[in-house]
């Protein structure tokens, strides 16, 4: 028999064939590796992923260099994220494509991310880097995710699963061995509270991100939301609220002794500008899940350029306990049942 197709290409109908089909097999489950696999270009989208985790850890040990010359936390997050939304301000409105009311209907999310995620986060983070090691202070801070299940568990009062249980316990018990409880090194208490306040707005900044509406593009979110933390910075310094300060003495990096600005354009061009744009990047070829789980590397480069840069390492003891709080939010984030969002991009 003959028949017409939908634009009157005729074919012919022939009768159906049973085929027998193969039961099917059971499919392993997918790892990070697999799905990179996956991807198309998924070993270049890994590279860009771990270019952005490694110049994120870069922003400790530049951060750190100018507080120890007199600038305050509040004048390093001011002109970290105003200048980096000046580099970003251009490709941002080429990436808005004159459609603002995508800004005006989530200008709430903007304004939260801006005050919580960016300026809140930063500074908490800066303060806790000015008492603690890098390393130290942003293990603090990737406490979040615990933070988040322990949340999510009073609020919805459903008991997570094994993996996150497990992962949770791990993260605690590395928690206490990062702190050096029973060790002879004292902790600063207060930059102990100040990276666990960085961890709670990181914390918040997932729940923002993961509520973001698709129509607005990243960049335009991630731009808007420096806007909002350089004014936020600037308006608390301004009114006295916040002390602020700054110094063009020369800093020391990997032993040299060089120029104020030279850490300063690297907190804005390399550990800002390029993290961010390189995140996005990668959560959009990789899948915002496999991106955050490569997100985990901030940690280890964030210890390494620590080492490097301002000869500084934690204790071995607090290693392992580093170990620890990355497996534990391992297990956490690859438990789909906890519910979590991923982040598009690095943290610090």
């Amino acid at each position: 028999m003959v028949l017409s197709g939908p634009v009157g290409t005729p074919f012919l109908l022939l009768p159906e064939i049973p085929v027998p089909t193969p039961p099917p097999r059971p499919l392993p489950a997918p790892d990070a590796a697999s799905l990179v696999a996956r991807v198309p270009g998924g070993a270049s989208a890994l590279a860009v992923a771990l270019l952005s985790s490694a110049v994120f850890g870069l922003s400790g040990s530049f951060a750190k260099s100018l507080l120890e010359t007199g600038w305050t936390s509040t004048t390093a997050v001011a002109v970290r994220m105003g200048g980096a939304a000046l580099v970003l301000l251009v490709p941002a409105l080429i990436a808005l494509r004159g459609n603002w009311h995508q800004v005006r209907e989530n200008w709430r999310t903007i304004l939260a991310f801006g005050f919580i995620g960016v300026a809140g986060c930063q500074f908490f983070f800066f303060n806790a880097v000015e008492r603690l090691s890098v390393g130290v202070a942003l293990l603090l801070e990737f406490l979040a995710p615990v933070l988040m299940v322990l949340w999510i568990w009073l609020a919805t009062r459903r008991r997570p699963g094994i993996r996150t249980i497990g992962g949770t316990v791990a993260a605690v018990a590395g928690l206490v061995l990062v702190l050096d409880v029973t060790g002879n090194v004292r902790v600063d208490p207060l930059g102990v509270l100040w990276g666990l306040a960085a961890a709670v707005c990181l914390a918040i900044y997932f729940f923002i991100t993961a509520r973001q509406n698709e129509s607005l593009p990243p960049l335009v979110l991630a731009t808007g939301g420096m806007i909002v933390g350089a004014a936020t910075m600037l308006a608390l310094g301004a009114s006295g609220v916040l002390p602020t300060g700054f110094s063009t003495s020369d800093v020391v990096l990997a032993g040299w002794s060089t120029a104020w600005w030279v850490p300063l354009a690297g907190l804005v061009l390399f550990s800002t500008v390029l993290a961010y744009v390189t995140g996005i990047v990668a959560a959009r070829r990789l899948g915002s899940r496999v991106a955050s789980f490569v997100s985990l590397t901030e940690v280890l480069f964030a210890v390494l350029w620590a080492w490097l840069l301002l000869a500084e390492l934690p204790r071995p003891v607090q290693l392992v306990g580093g170990a620890l709080i990355v497996l534990g939010v391992v297990l956490v984030r690859s438990d789909k049942a906890a519910g979590l969002p991923a982040a598009e991009t690095g943290t610090a």
